[in-house]
């Protein structure tokens, strides 16, 4: 080691040199520690030896090392800064000064001491800033040395004159003025110089400067006007236009007292001026470079801003090289800049291989230039580039070789001031083995002179060094120290580090020499004597070749530099021409030559410098000085909206990351839209449900956002309106702000200079369809700068709405890092418990929190309303109003429409109270009294309706109304809002607000509201209703569904009868889009019969006249949400266009000659509807047609112009499908085994396909012929990938190894090898350097294609990855296994990011969006699942494949997918449509249990999905649904009262339901297993489970506890029964037993043998004499259950029996059997009655009819089939389509018989029987919805519109017949105008009758505007 020596000797022995050399070698080891203790340790030895060093300094010699023990000093005492031990830092420092030392604070240097401060910058190139000025002056002239002890030489220096730079000279100065506070500055350095005092201690300060710097600092806010008005300097240069030299000489002023954000804004506006910019600007590049060279603090940059700024550059030579001849150099010279900028700041993290890739290219070019300026900058760049620091600094590597290491105080230059002579010896040492080679380069003389322009070659080969990436010059170094030198005035030391260097004789060297001393001698800001010096020392190296050699390129660079000094503006033209006498006689012949051929030449093309002019005028800083005051209307505005706020009820909202993300993965949305805004996303959009809180979130995130504000540089929070800003999509901050008072000044000041956050609320309710953030050209260029959050509600923003929110390119994903959104979820319970807590605490409530508690305990549905913001607030009021005294609570009905009425009731009569009360004048006072004694309240929500209908039809909707008296008198808003007394207090009472001419309710949610009222008042038809005759349960009043529509007409009620209302909104607006006004409709419908019969008046009036659709399409629309089912219903000649009937119920529907125009049937059920001569044009039904092979289908390609679809086969070949019709346009056969792979290339015109035969064929794509066939894997081919430039083609085989072929020769490039197992799939890196496989090794490896090399290897799967995909911005990897987890790993790093789950089989595929944000796989649980990618949630599954789905791939514009399966189909998918709300009921999974209760009404369903649903049993409408934690409930069962229910879980639980409430009231827990089965004594007091852990518990109902625990069976307890009597339980196992128990003992009383295998099923006669049994066997037993003997044993299933029942009498027993039979059985005779065949799988289930006429059985092939017990026919079949039969449950009521049925597909079936015997028929009440299109046997014949697709579809769906192929002429009816207009006004007399709101309108009125309607309507 170099310093072995010295390290191991006792440091008592050292010299000065080597105690210094060894302190720095302390301090070096003490700055790179990461263990502070250990830094702070290695610190004291640093001191120790320097103390020893200052302690043995003697001899003169000794006393020169002075200035390198005072920079050890400094460096020791800015090193202990950094560690925050300040005091003994200020000790060092002090010792620095003692010994003459300069010091600087660390992070801050002394403007005059640092590179490119505010001082000139006087390098090898461009001078920075011209007249710049320097504080070196204000500090201290004791810390500045002498020129005296700066100019100690230790060699002689006769090379140069004496008289040349014989002492230093002070940096230029001027004279600086302190401001007084709030004092207008004078400049830009002014402004600089005070920040940069402020940066210094006081004690190295002047007086005057100190006494400056301690006032300014002791007024915090005279340092804020400060800092603040550096930032706005920097804002005003970003928005200047023109960016001239004096902008740019201006704001680098302030480059090194900027703050780090300021700074990094800066940055950028100079990168992107270079970037955008036509045409290159040489002094924005001078900016740039000098900006980087100026920076405060290293830490301000990170490495990524010098790599992109290289990267910009390089670019940039790349387009502009034939722009000017003056663009390279500049161009070079910048990146030469921006690589020494990288030096000195030593930024950390910097990548060479990154650097050296977008210069190599150019810079190569350079060496056969003939310019030899180029020659010089690209040699200086590569020399730089060396010296960017990797894991050494540049001054390691130099003064490493020579063991003198020191550690500096500013980076890179400090070495050459504090040992300059130690420098010197490094640059000695990097020179060493070069000597011979450099002298003989030097040894060219003046023969064969060229043009200095022309000699570039020759100065490239002795600068041949210079472009080497592995080797360091000394010349580069020796310049940066001169640079140094130079910048502070140290003459001397840098004529003697010219003179001595050992490079001095090095081309290049010299070249950089004369182009400092050029730049020196030019800049106006240093004395005469210094330029002159410089002047003359340019002409002591061209007369002195024997020292300086006679390069010629080099003497001609000294003749072309003074050429241009000589005719520079200011320069000393005397001087030179002095000189030029004395060169041109110097030398020899050829000399003289040259001389005068250079002068006849001129001067050279490019400058010394890019000059920087002084500032203009007005500078940037007038201009931000000269701006109007803001902060007075801030201040107002803020402390407006702080207490407009108020005291309210807030609770923090939880939100989702998405609308697809799971309800669980709720996170603080408070504290995720502050981090969003503190990260500078641009967009953060919110989400929610109508009353979900976003209004007031968005309010109290503003004013959390006020209440820290600052004055001049906080961030301006803006709550906006959205519906109170006309047209927002332009200039929507300024409108605002003017609504808020602002001057047209102040909204110029606070565009240019602040920053806001706009919270826009209600995007919804200003019907806005634009991007207002791009609209509004936000944080553009010259425009406002600022973030957004936006809300609307969830229901607005429809499928593909990202694009309307996301700032940028709307066909581009967004980075997260600019845009993010978030739903509002549903309050939790508890933080509803905490609402009524603070509730109860603000509102003077009539209830105590204690009550509501109570409330939401007993009330059903309660808690779910109070889940809503909104519905929780209206409940908390209005509840305790509700609730009738005496009433119980568990009776109270609350529902939202309730909530809604009560709630507008209650405003009204307090509005009521208040104007009573109040000090009316006489007018008014008579206004009241009238409206009062015609009922206050009913006027009001008159008014209230009015006003919705008046809003709706003359606004669209616009909820804020804006009125002016002069302007509005004449208009609709005068009737509401003029100045009429009783219009006046209505407006008053009512819940609206105003906000100067602006009027709108309180809530949007209230004008729906008011719609719904005027579409239908219940209070309105009571009032004119007959009093209706007693009618049975199915057509009372209380009847939520009471209308039957099987009947052949509409039946209405005597108040139905009445009409349809012609001027309800239903006839003039089209309210299908209206979600939340739609909710409001289906609650009433619900609620009242007599809606419900008015709606289905409107669908039969439509039938005759078309000028009633708009209101058929709304009410059907409105009873399909409802859950009203059509099934069978009359429905011939309806006009219902636009209606939406998604996942309605039409079953056997009569739709012939309809008119179903642009409906939306997405998932309803229409099995044999029928759709003759329907009209269906643009009908939706939101999935695509499949393609039917003839073979397994294992994979599928779109091409890349969408319009061809390739699929291969597992037989062999390939089709392919054009997609617009689905016709085979061509097959590719050649490979000899089954084919794996099919894909286009990028440009479509090929088409690759891969083989189990080992190869890979390419295909033409218009010809079909094959074109190439590459071969040598050696096992089939598994999967094939093109790279994005399409030249390439990977290729994974199960001989374990990737190759990569050459698509042009089909060669084989590449061989990949590393994989263990098999290789299942590959895929390009989008980039297409990278290539992702999987193997069935479980790994996934990253392949470099470059280097061969594998980058990375991803492990994690349990299992086979079967396939992998890069994400499209190349960030993310996605990987599928067999393990059913699909994985993504983030494809720099390799780490893991998430872990899908969900699937529950193999998963075979996987493919990214084109966007990215979504995730699609494929899996053999023939599913497809589309996944969030941010949140990792499942957004959609696609099912419908019937086996192994093998791929799935987007199509081009990602709006369908398609998928490959075994099934042998290709399905097609349109993904935007099923996006769509998901409306299913059913189970999600297999029904296991079916039950009923006539009592509760109710039909009881227990599933595999873990739930448990209540249906009603009359509509259909799901009740409840039970669910908690359980993965399946095997078993239900019914109290025998029916108010109760018990369940038995897959965990063991049993649990014990409220089925009124739908409750749980009580867990009973015990068993250790599965609960297979429950059931209910007849007593009802008991209950009874069977578990899988081979017990049998007894469970007292009324305490919950376990009375008995009945043991025996040594196997799995399958079923148990009581006797009807109660006394007794029977159990049946998988041991093969029946055993008979006790109830009240326990004790098992017989237990029954003889079964031979699993026992299925076990039940009691009706009589209870006798149990039966049944078995896997095939035998069914019956047993005598007294004695437990065997009384018969049933034979002849041929297989297992599943089921068995006996008939009501107990005569007769029906087993169902797998042998696809069901067979009855005589009880007495044990014989067999009647074998029923007719099914075509297992019958899983028998059920005898309540008489016992009949039994039904239910079966795999999907169908319930009824038998007649006499004759053993079947009299019925009722066919599911979709699922197999389960089970069946066959009860009577009062009317009738009906069957349920539970289906594997979770489908609840409902049939009623008619009927008797072989008169009996069936017809379907309603089934659950499971969101399935289903077709089966519906006619669609003559049906015209149907698309090409849609006509497959239905055919593929079932449909039956023959669509028309032409549009049919539409039938027009012969009716005269006069009969028309007769009908109307029949009509007219009719309804003005019926209707609330006639008298507000004419019949013209009316006639004229359902006229506009359909005129408007979907004819158009």
């Amino acid at each position: 080691m170099l310093f072995g020596s010295v390290i191991t000797s006792p440091r008592g022995d050292l010299t000065v040199q080597q105690a210094l050399d060894l302190a720095n070698v302390y301090l070096e080891n003490a700055s790179r520690a990461q263990d502070p203790v250990v830094a702070l340790v290695l610190c004291h030895d640093t001191e120790v030896s320097l103390h020893h060093a200052r302690r043995v300094t003697k001899s003169a010699e000794d006393q020169a090392k002075q200035e390198g023990i005072a920079a050890a000093y400094a460096g020791l005492g800015s090193l202990l800064d950094r560690q925050g031990h300040r005091s003994e830092a200020q000790a060092m420092y002090k010792k620095a000064k003692k010994l003459g030392g300069n010091i600087t604070e660390p992070g801050r240097t002394t403007p005059s001491l640092r590179s490119n401060s505010i001082v000139p910058s006087i390098k090898g190139r461009p001078l920075s800033i011209m007249n710049a000025p320097d504080v070196s002056s204000l500090i201290s002239s004791s810390l500045i040395g002498s020129s005296k002890s700066q100019s100690k030489l230790r060699k002689d220096l006769a090379l140069i004159p004496a008289q040349i730079f014989a002492d230093n000279k002070p940096s230029p100065t001027i004279e600086f003025k302190p401001p007084e506070p709030d004092r207008r500055l004078n400049d830009t350095p002014q402004l600089a110089c005070c920040l940069g005092l402020l940066q210094f201690p006081d004690d190295v300060l002047e007086p005057t400067a100190r006494n400056w710097v301690q006032l300014t600092r002791d007024d915090s806010e005279e340092q804020e006007r400060l800092q603040v008005l550096a930032t706005d300097v920097v804002r005003s240069f970003k928005r200047d236009e023109l960016k001239d030299a004096k902008a740019i000489a201006e704001v680098l002023y302030l480059t090194p007292v900027l703050e780090k954000d300021d700074f990094r804004y800066l940055l950028k506006v100079f990168y992107t001026g270079i970037d955008q910019s036509a045409l290159l600007d040489a002094y924005q590049l001078e900016g740039l470079a000098q900006l980087l060279q100026g920076v405060a603090s290293p830490a301000y940059l990170d490495a990524d801003d010098l790599v992109k700024t290289l990267g910009l550059i390089s670019s940039r030579l790349r387009l502009t090289h034939d722009q000017s001849q003056l663009h390279p150099y500049q161009l070079t010279l910048t990146v030469s800049n921006v690589l020494d900028a990288m030096a000195d700041t030593k930024v950390k993290g910097l990548d060479l291989s990154e650097l050296h890739e977008p210069l190599r290219s150019y810079l190569d070019r350079l060496k056969g230039s003939s310019d030899p300026y180029l020659v010089y900058q690209a040699a200086y760049a590569y020399q730089a580039l060396q010296y960017v620091p990797d894991s050494e600094t540049l001054w390691q590597a130099t003064l490493r070789r020579t063991g003198n290491i020191t550690q500096g105080m500013s980076g890179l230059v400090s070495p050459v001031k504090g040992d300059l002579n130690g420098f010197i010896d490094g640059l000695g040492n990097i020179q060493q083995g070069l000597t011979s080679e450099v002298l003989q380069l030097s040894k060219s003389s003046y023969d064969g002179v060229t043009p200095l322009a022309q000699s570039g070659q020759i100065f490239m080969d002795c600068l041949k060094d210079g472009f080497c990436f592995d080797r360091k010059r000394a010349w580069y170094p020796a310049l940066r120290g001169a640079d140094s030198l130079i910048q502070d005035g140290q003459f001397a030391e840098f004529k003697r580090l010219v003179c001595e260097a050992p490079c001095r004789r090095d081309p290049a060297f010299q070249w950089g020499v004369c182009q400092r001393l050029g730049d020196l001698a030019s800049n106006t800001t240093w004395d005469v004597d210094t330029r002159r010096g410089a002047i003359a020392f340019l002409g002591e190296m061209y007369r002195n070749d024997a020292v300086w050699g006679q390069q010629t390129s080099v003497k001609q660079w000294i003749i072309n530099i003074l050429m241009q000094l000589s005719s520079m503006p200011g320069s000393d033209v005397q001087f030179i021409k002095a000189l030029f006498q004395e060169l041109e006689t110097e030398g020899d012949t050829k000399k003289q030559n040259m001389y005068r051929a250079c002068q006849g030449a001129g001067p050279g093309f490019y400058p010394l410098k890019v000059a920087l002019p002084p500032p203009g005028s007005p500078s940037l800083l007038d201009r931000v000085q000269n701006r109007p005051d803001v902060e007075s209307n801030l201040r107002q505005l803020r402390k407006q909206r702080l207490e407009e706020r108020g005291n309210v009820v807030y609770i923090p909202l939880q939100a989702k990351a998405s609308l697809q993300a799971p309800d669980d993965s709720r996170f603080p949305l408070m504290e995720e839209v502050r981090d969003s805004l503190n990260n500078d996303q641009r967009v953060f959009l919110l989400l929610g449900d109508s009353g979900s809180g976003k209004s007031t979130f968005c309010r109290q995130l503003e004013c959390d956002l006020w209440e820290p504000y600052k004055k001049r540089t906080g961030v301006i929070p803006l709550y906006i309106n959205l519906p109170a800003i006309d047209k927002p999509e332009h200039d929507l901050i300024a409108k605002h702000l003017r609504k808020a008072d602002f001057t047209e000044p102040q909204i110029r000041e606070l565009k240019f200079y602040r920053k806001f956050i706009l919270i826009c609320d209600g995007y919804d309710e200003s019907r806005q369809i634009h991007n207002l953030y791009t609209s509004n050209r936000l944080n553009q260029p010259g425009e406002w700068n600022a973030q957004m959050v936006i809300s609307c509600r969830s229901e607005y923003v429809g499928v593909s709405y990202q694009d309307r929110f996301w700032p940028g390119d709307r066909n581009a994903q967004p980075e997260p890092s600019v845009y993010q959104e978030a739903v509002i979820t549903s309050f939790s319970a508890d933080q509803v418990q905490d609402y009524i807590e603070q509730y109860v605490s603000v509102h003077q409530s009539l209830w105590q929190t204690a009550d509501y508690r109570r409330a939401l305990e007993l009330i059903p549905n309660l808690m779910d309303l109070m889940k809503n913001p909104l519905l929780m607030t209206l409940s908390l009021e209005v509840l305790p109003r509700m609730v009738n005294p005496g009433q119980h609570l568990s009776e109270t009905h609350v529902s939202r429409m309730a909530l809604y009425d009560h709630y507008v009731e209650d405003w009204l009569e307090r509005g009521k109270k208040r104007l009573g009360e109040s000090d009316l004048n006489p007018k008014a006072r008579e206004a009241f009294e009238s409206l009062s004694s015609e009922g206050f309240t009913q006027n009001g929500i008159s008014f209230l309706k009015k006003l919705s209908m008046a809003i709706y039809k003359e606004q669209d909707g616009q909820p804020i109304v804006n009125y002016s008296r002069s302007k509005d008198e004449s208009s609709w808003k005068f009737e509401f809002f003029g100045r009429d007394d009783e219009k006046q207090l209505l407006r008053e009472a009512s819940p609206i607000t105003r906000n100067g001419n602006h009027y709108q309710f309180i809530h949007r949610s209230l004008l729906e509201y008011g719609l719904a009222l005027a579409v239908y008042d219940p209070q309105d038809w009571r009032e004119r209703s007959v009093s209706e005759s007693v009618m049975t349960r199915r057509g009372s009043a209380s009847s939520t569904m009471s209308f039957e529509v099987r009947r052949t007409a509409f039946e209405t009620s005597p108040t139905a009868a009445q009409g349809p209302d012609f001027f309800s909104p239903l006839v003039w607006r089209h309210l299908v889009g209206e979600l939340s006004l739609l909710q409001f409709l289906v609650e009433r419908v619900q609620q009242e019969p007599v809606f419900k019969r008015q709606l289905l008046a409107y669908i039969e009036c439509s039938k005759a006249d078309k000028k009633w659709r708009t209101a058929a399409a709304n009410a059907i629309t409105i009873l399909v949400k409802a859950g009203v089912q059509f099934n069978e219903a009359d429905l011939r000649g309806v006009r219902i266009p636009g209606a939406d009937l998604s996942y309605g119920m039409f079953y056997s529907a009569q739709l012939q000659d309809a008119d179903l125009r642009k409906t939306n049937l997405t998932g309803a059920w229409l099995q044999q509807a029928d759709l003759n001569s329907a009209l269906m044009r643009g009908t939706q039904f939101g999935e695509l047609p499949f393609l039917k092979a003839d073979a397994l289908v294992m994979s599928c390609a779109y091409s890349p112009d969408n319009k061809s679809l390739a699929v291969a086969l597992y037989r062999g070949g390939v089709t392919v499908y054009t997609t617009r019709d689905w016709e085979t346009t061509g097959t590719l056969d050649g490979h000899s085994r089954e084919v794996l792979g099919v894909v286009f290339s990028p440009e479509g015109d090929q088409i690759a396909t891969c083989s189990e035969d080992a190869s890979i064929r390419l295909w033409d794509t218009k010809t079909k012929a094959c074109c190439h066939i590459l071969t040598g894997h050696t096992g089939g081919v598994t999967k094939i990938a093109y790279s994005p430039q399409g030249d390439l083609i990977a290729s994974s085989s199960n001989d374990k190894s990737v190759k990569l072929w050459d698509v042009e020769t089909a060669a084989c490039r590449l061989t990949f090898t590393g994989h263990t197992e098999y290789v299942l799939g590959v895929a390009f890196s989008p980039k297409g350097n990278r290539i992702a496989s999987s193997s069935a090794d479980k790994t996934v490896r990253i392949w470099d294609i470059a280097s061969g090399e594998c980058y990375h290897v991803l492990t994690g799967h349990r299992h086979w990855v079967n396939g992998v995909a890069y994400s499209p911005r190349g960030h993310i990897i996605a990987s599928v296994s067999m393990d059913t987890t699909v994985r993504l790993w983030n494809a720099e790093t390799g780490a893991h990011r998430q872990t899908l789950t969900g699937h529950g089989g193999d998963v075979k595929a996987v493919a990214f969006s084109s966007k990215g944000d979504v995730l699609t796989t494929a899996s053999a649980d023939k599913t497809i699942r589309m996944w969030d990618v941010e949140t990792g949630s499942c957004r959609q599954t696609f099912t419908g494949h019937t086996a192994a789905i093998t791929n799935v791939v987007y199509s081009l514009k990602g709006d369908q997918i398609a998928s490959s399966s075994v099934d042998q189909t290709v399905r097609l998918w349109d993904v935007e449509a099923r996006s769509s709300c998901h409306i299913s009921n059913g189970h999600g999974d297999g029904v296991t249990s079916i039950r009923h209760s006539v009592r509760s009404g109710q039909i009881a369903s227990s599933g595999k999905d873990g739930s448990i649903r209540l249906w009603d049993m009359e509509t259909g409408t799901c009740r409840f649904v039970l669910k908690d934690r359980t993965a399946c409930v095997p078993s239900i069962a019914y109290s025998p009262r029916g108010y109760q229910m018990v369940s038995g879980d897959h965990d063991g639980r049993v649990q014990l339901w409220n089925v009124e409430t739908g409750e749980r009231y009580r867990t009973l827990t015990g068993h250790s297993g599965q609960v297979n089965s429950v059931v209910y004594s007849p007593q009802g007091d008991v209950v009874a489970s069977a578990s899988d852990d081979k017990t049998i518990r007894l469970w007292n109902v009324e305490v919950g506890t376990c009375t008995q625990i009945l043991t025996g069976h040594t196997e799995r307890v399958v079923s148990v029964v009581f006797s009807p009597k109660g006394n007794r339980i029977a159990t049946c196992s998988e041991d093969k037993t029946v055993c008979l128990w006790d109830v009240d003992t326990g004790v098992c009383c017989s237990t029954l043998s003889g079964h031979s295998n699993h026992l299925t099923s076990v039940v009691y006669s009706p009589q209870g004499g006798h149990v039966a049994s049944a078995s896997d066997d095939g035998a069914v037993r019956l047993w005598n259950a007294e004695t437990g003997a065997c009384t018969h044993t049933l034979t002849g299933h041929r297989n297992s029996v599943k089921d068995v029942a006996f008939s009501p009498q107990g005569n007769l027993i029906a087993s169902a059997g797998s042998d696809k039979t069901v067979r009855l059985w005589d009880v007495e005779a044990g014989t067999r009655r009647h074998t029923l065949d007719g099914h075509n799988g297992i019958v899983t289930s028998v059920a005898f009819s309540p008489r016992g006429d009949m039994v039904a059985s239910g079966s795999d092939d999907m169908t319930v089939r009824l038998w007649d017990i006499e004759s053993g026919q079947c009299r019925a079949v009722m066919r599911n389509p979709h699922g197999e039969v389960r089970n069946i449950n066959w009860f009577a009521t009062s009317e009738a018989h009906y069957l349920a049925v539970g289906c594997e597909d979770g489908s609840v079936w409902m049939w009623q029987v008619v009927g008797e015997g072989i008169l009996s028929t069936v017809r379907l009440c309603w089934k659950s919805m499971d969101g399935k299109l289903a077709m089966a046997n519906a006619s669609i014949q003559d049906a015209s519109g149907l698309s090409e697709r849609n006509k497959q579809l239905l055919k593929q769906r079932g449909a039956e017949g023959e669509p028309l192929h032409r549009l049919r002429e539409a039938r027009k009816k012969l009716m005269s105008m006069a009969s028309v207009a007769s009908e109307l006004r029949m009509s007219w007399n009719r309804l003005s009758v019926s209707s609330p709101l006639a008298s507000d309108f004419s019949f013209e009125q009316s006639e004229q505007r359902i006229k506009q309607t359909n005129d408007s309507d979907l004819d158009s």
